[in-house]
């Protein structure tokens, strides 16, 4: 089952590099299984987070398919990639786009990032833009079972996924 991805767009004051403190507006993304479960999830991360007050000013369903985060990179982009297919009946390509966040430092990096993400993608593709996400952090979901999985064997993680069926 694919992650759905909520940009949650928060209002808060924030001290900047200076020391002054000033009220921003700043987007985050998490997943999650609906608006009710973003918005806990958004006030438990800002909450951890910040401790001034802040305000929830929006919710919405990204459109993201992938997200790729790099280490060292503290920036997110988002990538347009176009999937190329050809369609049997008419014999025309067919383009279908999908859009990623991956993480990375400049457009360069972010372009060189998403052509790294895309390389075991069997079918042709095109780059067509990249642009600078709003995105400040990911908030990815992890239900604690990660860490558990981190100590058993390969082998033995496909024995648990069968048992499970």
């Amino acid at each position: 089952m694919s992650a759905t991805w909520y940009e949650c767009k928060v209002k808060y004051r924030k001290t900047h590099e200076t020391g002054e403190q000033k009220v921003s507006t700043d987007t985050y993304l998490l997943d999650a299984v609906s608006f009710t479960e973003a918005e806990a999830r958004i006030n438990e991360e800002m909450a951890a987070y910040t401790s001034e007050e802040f305000k929830i000013m929006n919710i919405k369903v990204a459109n993201f398919s992938e997200i790729h985060p790099f280490e060292n990179s503290d920036r997110w982009f988002k990538s347009k990639v176009s999937l190329i297919a050809l369609d049997e009946e008419s014999g025309k390509e067919k383009k279908t786009n999908i859009y990623m966040l991956v993480q990375a430092n400049d457009v360069k990096e972010a372009f060189e990032n998403t052509t790294q993400a895309m390389q075991n993608t069997m079918g042709d593709y095109t780059i067509p833009s990249i642009t600078e996400s709003p995105i400040l952090d990911v908030f990815p979901y992890f239900s604690g079972d990660e860490e558990e999985l981190d100590e058993i064997p390969n082998n033995e993680i496909a024995v648990l996924a069968e048992e499970e069926i």
